[in-house]
């Protein structure tokens, strides 16, 4: 049996003036999750987390958590916590004093609360560190600090906003790796807003892709990296080659899509018809690219030739202008076997892909 969500979302609305921020979104979020809501900047992701969090009110529509509306509560009452992109820390509080800030307003113990905070410095990995002030500690150090002094409240729901986009390339991955620690060790539903693919794609659970306040498609990082239900998400998630393309033939759950002249079997899930013109959507990774003198004459490819060779050790980018005249990218993994494949720019190639590979829209 499917569990009920912790937090529903009904044809929620929120309006700005005269701009839709988010509309008539409608959203389920399931108890220890991770789920990020990724989107371009505007896309409304941002105003989503404000109206769980209660900082911002609704137009239109209905937020339930555990099966009750949350209407008209404040955020003070709802069982979630917020981490902002700026940490929004008390300068001139130590460490101790801004984690236990949220545990003094509720006027418990003095030795619970002292017990907790140690407890959330644990969870962090900042134990030593009560009495130092935010501008005393990295980047990194004041992100977790936010985060401790989120979770010592023990929320149902962790809102966290960017929080990482103000660390450095090799931080961020520090801290992705923390954030997927602290989930796993909390059971905590973590709710995560961010712009960028490769965050989202590598610490969710699920992911919830926005545009112009709308959800386009939700599912894993899988499913939205190798199976976009339309041209936004394919786009906006990773590199993507699009060929356009004519259905001529139609098999048993296959097809046969001209491409340039070429004949190339794909998948035919949509019930696609005969004539049909159609969108091959083909990862990087996914296209095999051959020399010529490599080439097998009875495979259905595409002539082109080499722009640009970025080497990157296991693996080498390749920006390829295609004899009719479109510009795609491929990306070539070298095993043992192919250490004497050498690519160079100018030369003639041919590119291809297994069947199935591919997605079509």
């Amino acid at each position: 049996m499917e569990k009920a969500p912790i937090v529903r979302l009904r044809g929620v609305t929120k309006r700005f003036d005269d701009v839709v921020a988010v509309d008539s979104l409608n959203l389920d979020i399931f108890q220890g999750e991770f789920l990020t809501l990724l989107g371009p900047s505007g896309c409304g992701k941002t105003t989503v987390l404000r109206l769980i969090a209660g900082f911002e009110s609704l137009d239109q529509g209905e937020i339930i958590m555990n099966g009750t509306s949350l209407g008209g509560t404040p955020p003070n009452k709802r069982n979630v916590n917020t981490v902002f992109q700026s940490y929004a820390l008390f300068p001139h509080m130590t460490i101790f004093d801004n984690i236990a800030f949220g545990l003094r307003m509720k006027q418990l113990d003095r030795s619970l609360i002292r017990k907790e905070v140690g407890e959330a410095l644990s969870i962090v990995k900042l134990s030593g560190m009560e009495e130092r002030k935010p501008h005393q500690l990295s980047g990194g150090q004041q992100q977790r600090v936010a985060m401790a002094r989120a979770i010592v409240n023990k929320p149902q729901v962790l809102l966290l906003d960017e929080p990482l986009s103000a660390l450095d390339y090799r931080l961020r991955q520090e801290m992705e790796l923390e954030l997927k620690r602290i989930h796993r060790k909390l059971n905590i539903t973590f709710v995560f807003v961010t712009h960028d693919q490769e965050e989202a794609i590598s610490m969710s659970d699920r992911i919830a892709v926005m545009n112009q306040g709308r959800i386009e498609q939700i599912g894993t990082p899988t499913q939205i990296y190798e199976e976009p239900e339309n041209m936004f998400v394919a786009r906006f998630v990773g590199e993507i080659n699009i060929f356009e393309g004519r259905i001529t033939e139609i098999f048993n759950g296959s097809a046969t899509v001209d491409i340039h002249g070429r004949p190339f079997r794909v998948h035919n899930r949509k019930n696609f018809s005969c004539g049909q013109h159609v969108k091959v959507l083909l990862r990087p990774e996914d296209i095999l690219v051959t020399r010529d003198e490599d080439a097998k004459p009875a495979s259905p490819s595409l002539g082109g030739a080499i722009d640009e060779v970025i080497y990157k050790g296991k693996t080498v980018d390749l920006i390829i202008s295609l004899d009719a005249g479109e510009t795609i990218f491929a990306t070539q993994f070298f095993n043992e076997d192919q250490e004497d494949v050498v690519f160079r720019q100018g030369q003639r190639i041919h590119v291809e892909w297994p069947y199935g590979w591919e997605v079509v829209l």
